[in-house]
């Protein structure tokens, strides 16, 4: 699998790794550990495309690799056709006590197979280009007809809408005016309806009159909106979506007021997807085991408590994927090992000598590194992989692939400085002088 991806797939990865990221694709190829979770979320993936709604807590410590599983997963879910969205909670920038700016930054971070976020525009053109060809496959206008075209998909935009112009009537009011703006050449009201059905606050009063709606979308505005969303990607040929809410942690650290519209917030949300509201919502979020057992985190509100309730008391082995919250294991030794190995295969798959890279970064090489890292870091492999693979690719691999006569145990020590870690990584770090791997 490694030696079929394509140049740009690799570059992307191992750039990311260079800096210390998780990678925005091809996260499969550095997948490991997860067989245990892949059933259980494919099976509710498959669900949500069929029509049905699905949640998942994703429980991890700092540096457990909670965003790397929900981007992963995210992958999986594009790979189906869905669209996903990742979502950081913050007690400023975005507020889960305010569903409005959750919304908006999911349409800002709404991404597809084929398009990166924002990919709210090409969803909605997506959308209404189905409208046509719908028409057109039915018959009921001809393509140089312009004006009947125009007015059968209107025809066929109404019927569409029937059902949600019930419920969320300014969704629907926005679409249609949207619609009229692209068949008139407005691109400037098309730009300023598109903004405001994203949730983007302050659009022009013109463009919001040419379609009859006024005002921003407010907290009870959001998950009408959200419904609409929904459908207009069902009908675009993304019959899902996954929605990770990231960090939701940081509801710990806001004001207690702020915090209980939140934790409220929340329940409210998996009420409606288990109420069948959001028909192909996967609701995705993460936190530490402090936010989900603790006395500042859902523990506040016993109704969202028994809701996320996941009984953790037995063997890891024995983990139910299925439950509400998923527990993430973190890294063990042989499973940072593994993923290094990986990653020396990916890199050589694309160097000039990838022998000469395998060989003098081979697995006991490899081993030795993730062991120094690892010791580094105050023993604490689980929060050893960001910093192993920077490590790897930046200061090992590229130097071996870049110089004839570098040879990483006679040539390299590992140094690990306070201005490089994370504040996880720094709290672990039992000493930063220069740790020499050498063999």
């Amino acid at each position: 699998m490694i030696e079929n991806i394509s140049p740009a797939r690799r570059r992307t990865v191992l750039a990311a790794l260079r800096r210390g990221t998780v990678p925005e694709s091809g996260l499969d190829l550095l997948a490991v550990g997860l067989d245990r979770l892949a059933p259980a979320f494919d099976a509710e993936l498959a669900a949500c495309r069929a029509g049905a709604a699905a949640f998942t807590a994703i429980r991890g410590e700092y540096g457990s690799g909670k965003t790397f599983v929900s981007r992963w997963l995210g992958e999986r879910a594009k790979a189906a056709g869905m669209a996903t969205a990742e979502v950081q909670i913050s007690e400023t920038e975005t507020p889960l006590h305010r569903l409005e700016t959750v919304y908006r930054r999911l349409c800002e971070r709404l991404a597809t197979a084929t398009d990166a976020p924002s990919a709210f525009r090409p969803v909605l053109d997506s959308w209404l280009y189905a409208l046509e060809e719908d028409v057109l496959a039915d018959g009921a206008a001809s393509p140089e007809d312009a004006d009947g075209l125009g007015q059968a998909v209107d025809r066929l935009l109404e019927q569409r809408l029937a059902a949600l112009a019930r419920t969320t009537p300014g969704f629907a009011a926005g679409l249609r005016g949207y619609r009229r703006a692209l068949a008139d050449g407005d691109t400037d009201t098309a730009e300023g309806l598109a903004a405001w059905l994203a949730g983007q606050p302050h659009v022009a009063a013109a463009a919001r009159q040419s379609a009859g709606v006024r005002g921003d979308i407010d907290h009870f505005l959001a998950l009408g909106f959200l419904q609409g969303l929904l459908t207009v990607l069902r009908d675009a040929g993304h019959p899902g979506l996954v929605l990770v809410l990231d960090e939701v942690e940081t509801l710990q650290r806001v004001r207690s007021d702020a915090r209980a519209k939140a934790l409220n917030a929340l329940r409210q949300l998996l009420d409606e997807v288990d109420g069948g509201r959001f028909p192909g919502l996967y609701l995705v979020i993460t936190g530490t085991p402090a936010f989900f057992d603790g006395r500042q985190g859902v523990a506040l509100l016993p109704p969202l408590a028994q809701r996320l309730h996941t009984d953790f008391s037995t063997d890891s082995r024995f983990d139910n994927p299925r439950a509400p919250q998923v527990r993430l294991l973190g890294f063990d030794q042989p499973r940072l090992v593994e993923l290094g190995a990986r990653v020396r295969d990916l890199y050589a798959a694309g160097a000039d000598a990838p022998e000469r890279v395998r060989a003098l970064a081979d697995d006991d090489y490899v081993a030795t590194l993730a062991r120094a890292v690892t010791g580094g870091l105050g023993g604490k492999v689980g929060v050893a992989p960001r910093l192993f693979l920077r490590k790897l690719v930046g200061d090992v691999l590229d130097r071996v692939d870049q110089y004839a006569d570098f040879d990483p145990r006679r040539d390299y020590a590992l140094t690990v400085s306070s201005g490089e870690l994370t504040d996880v990584e720094r709290q672990a770090a039992v000493g930063l002088d220069d740790i020499d791997v050498g063999l």
